[in-house]
């Protein structure tokens, strides 16, 4: 990987609303905001991994003050050309070391964007970040997938997710490393083009000894935005750490 925009540069920003359309759903979103516009109260919030602002512009125009972090340029970019995005802060930089001033009632990282982070010390470090970035009392937010290794019959690696006459996608798992990437397969015109995005997936216990070593501690684990119970058969959670007000 040469891109300064990491493995989300242009040829990804140009498309990736409308690729991830699913998640831009106002059902969804709301359901996103009205759960962290409850934690922030009057608070600042900050966003780790800000994209072209699926969540910060919502949660701004509910009157909660956001700031982002973000290595990609070309989905800033994106962002700033939205109603409302040229007035939202952004630090450009990896999220999981890069300083920003002040401190947030507030922090979060959706969409499986933690998993962006490709090796345990970085996401030690992410943990770590965010913590110095919290005032007292304060909370952390990840949205992440439960790992999907139920899904691997022995021997196996591969997990499709998509298939139609145009495009292939399918993750690939090192169930050694915990490294899987997400791998895409389209052709346009008769052209095939091949792209491939690392991750490392991490399981709940583990984030949650990574925030005891950042100072934080869980208070609430639920399958999703609208605090259904998590369980055995929940294929992601979001999770929630609070900074001690002592």
């Amino acid at each position: 990987m040469t891109d300064e925009d990491g493995y989300f540069g242009e040829s990804v920003a140009a498309t990736y609303d409308e690729s991830s359309a699913e998640e831009f759903r106002p059902e969804v979103v709301g359901a996103v905001v009205d759960f962290l516009a409850g934690l922030a109260g009057g608070g600042r919030a900050l966003e780790l991994g800000i994209g072209t602002g699926r969540v910060a512009l919502p949660l701004a125009r509910r009157g909660v003050p956001v700031h982002g972090i973000d290595l990609s340029r070309a989905m800033v970019d994106r962002l700033r050309a939205k109603p409302g995005g040229d007035t939202i802060g952004v630090t450009i930089g990896d999220f999981a070391t890069t300083k920003v001033e002040g401190t947030f009632s507030v922090a979060f990282l959706v969409f499986n964007t933690i998993m962006n982070l490709t090796t345990q010390d970085a996401q030690v470090d992410c943990f770590r970040n965010v913590a110095a970035h919290l005032e007292p009392g304060g909370r952390f937010v990840i949205e992440v997938m439960v790992p999907e290794l139920r899904k691997l019959p022995a021997g196996q690696t591969v997990v499709p997710f998509h298939a139609s006459p145009t495009r292939w996608a399918f993750d690939d798992y090192d169930v050694a490393t915990q490294q899987v990437s997400s791998n895409y397969v389209e052709v346009v015109d008769g052209h095939g083009r091949y792209r491939s995005i690392p991750f490392r997936y991490v399981w709940p216990a583990e984030l949650d000894l990574m925030a005891r070593l950042a100072g934080l501690r869980l208070c609430e684990r639920w399958e999703g935005w609208t605090r259904e119970p998590f369980t055995s058969e929940s294929g992601g959670h979001v999770s929630v750490w609070e900074k001690p007000a002592a």
